[in-house]
C-alpha cells in the first residue's frame, strides 16, 4: 500500500539533529559517486514566471523522484512561489512506497544542508545571525542554524519592511536594513527571489560565513562578484554551472563540493570568507524523505495526523 504524508506529517517526523546528520551522509555519498542522480530537467512553461522541475535519483538504499513547480508570479499572493511533491520507491523492487507533500520537507532539507555546511564551515564562536529574507526558509534557517552555533543576535530583512518587522516579532530578531544586518555578523543567509544582487562582499567581515539558497535561475543573483570572490562550496559543481547564476555570472572558483568537506577529503576552510551556494539535488530530499518513511511506518499513524493508506 502506498501510504501519503501530507506537510504535517512531514513536520512532525523529521528531526533537526537526525535531519543535518541525514543530509550530510547524502551528500559525502553523492560526491564519492554513490548516488545514481542526473542533472534537474527545467520546464520553461512562461518565461521568467513559471516553470517545473523533474528530479529523480536512486541510492543505495533510496530510490525517488521530485517533482517541483517555481511560480514567481505567485509572490504577494497566497499561493507558495515554490511547491512540490516527493515519490519514494523501494530500490529493490521498483515500488511505490510513499508519497509525500513536499513543502515542508523541502524547506527543512533546505536548512538542514545549510545547518552541515555552517557546522563546518562557520567560526565555533560565531554569535550574529543574519537573514536576508524574512520567508518560510528563514524560518527553517533560524531553527535548523540554532542547532549548530548558538547566536546570541538574529538580525532580519526584507524587502517588505513589515515582514522583517513581524518576522523579528515573532521570533525576537531585530528589522534591520540590509547592509546593517550584514555587517559584523558571523553567518549570514541569503533566501530570498533576488534577480538582482542584495549582498555585496564589502559587507562582510573577515572569516564570514555565507548560506545563500535564493536566486535559483542561471539569470538570477543574490550576491554580487565581491562576494562570490571568497571560498565557495556548492552540493554539486555540475548543478551549480548550470542552475546558479551566482556562480555562472561570476565565473566563480568553487572550492569543493560539500560532500567532499563531509566525507573529509577536502579540509574545512574555517578561518576564510566562505560562501556555501546552494541550488538543492534530488539526494537530499529522497534522503529526508527516507527519513519520514521510516519514522511514520514504525509509529502508529492514524489519518487525522496526516498518515492515510
Amino acid at each position: 500500500m502506498v501510504i501519503h504524508l501530507d506537510d504535517e506529517a512531514v513536520r512532525s517526523a523529521l528531526r533537526w539533529d537526525e535531519l543535518i546528520g541525514a543530509m550530510e551522509r547524502a551528500l559525502a555519498d553523492f560526491s564519492a559517486g554513490r548516488v545514481v542522480q542526473p542533472l534537474r530537467s527545467w520546464l520553461t512553461v512562461e518565461e521568467g514566471n513559471r516553470f517545473m522541475g523533474v528530479m529523480p535519483v536512486v541510492t543505495n538504499d533510496a530510490m525517488g523522484l521530485k517533482l517541483v513547480s517555481l511560480y514567481p508570479r505567485n509572490a504577494g499572493t497566497h499561493v507558495p512561489t515554490v511547491m512540490a511533491m516527493v515519490l519514494l520507491l523501494r530500490p529493490d523492487t521498483g515500488e511505490p512506497i510513499a508519497f509525500l507533500e513536499g513543502n515542508v520537507l523541502t524547506a527543512m532539507r533546505t536548512a538542514a544542508v545549510s545547518a552541515a555546511v555552517t557546522k563546518r564551515l562557520a567560526a565555533a564562536d560565531s554569535h550574529v545571525l543574519a537573514l536576508l529574507g524574512s520567508g518560510v526558509e528563514a524560518k527553517a534557517h533560524l531553527e535548523a542554524l540554532s542547532h549548530v552555533r548558538k547566536f546570541d543576535e538574529v538580525r532580519v530583512w526584507s524587502r517588505t519592511r513589515a515582514h522583517a518587522e513581524r518576522f523579528a516579532a515573532q521570533h525576537g530578531a531585530k528589522a534591520m536594513d540590509a547592509e546593517s544586518a550584514v555587517r559584523g555578523a558571523d553567518v549570514i543567509v541569503t533566501a530570498t527571489p533576488a534577480r538582482e544582487p542584495i549582498l555585496k562582499g564589502a559587507w562582510l567581515k573577515p572569516g564570514a560565513h555565507v548560506n545563500a539558497i535564493g536566486a535559483p535561475m542561471p539569470t538570477w543573483r543574490e550576491l554580487d562578484d565581491e562576494a562570490m570572490n571568497s571560498v565557495v562550496v556548492v552540493e554539486s559543481r555540475d548543478a551549480a554551472w548550470q542552475e546558479s547564476g551566482d556562480i555562472i555570472l561570476s565565473n566563480a572558483r568553487i572550492y569543493a563540493e560539500v560532500g567532499e568537506i563531509f566525507a573529509g577529503s577536502k579540509p574545512s576552510p574555517v578561518s576564510e570568507k566562505t560562501v556555501f551556494k546552494s541550488v538543492g539535488i534530488a539526494v537530499e530530499d529522497i534522503a529526508a524523505a527516507k527519513l519520514v518513511f521510516e519514522a511514520t511506518s514504525s509509529a502508529d499513524m492514524h489519518p487525522e495526523r496526516g498518515c492515510r493508506r
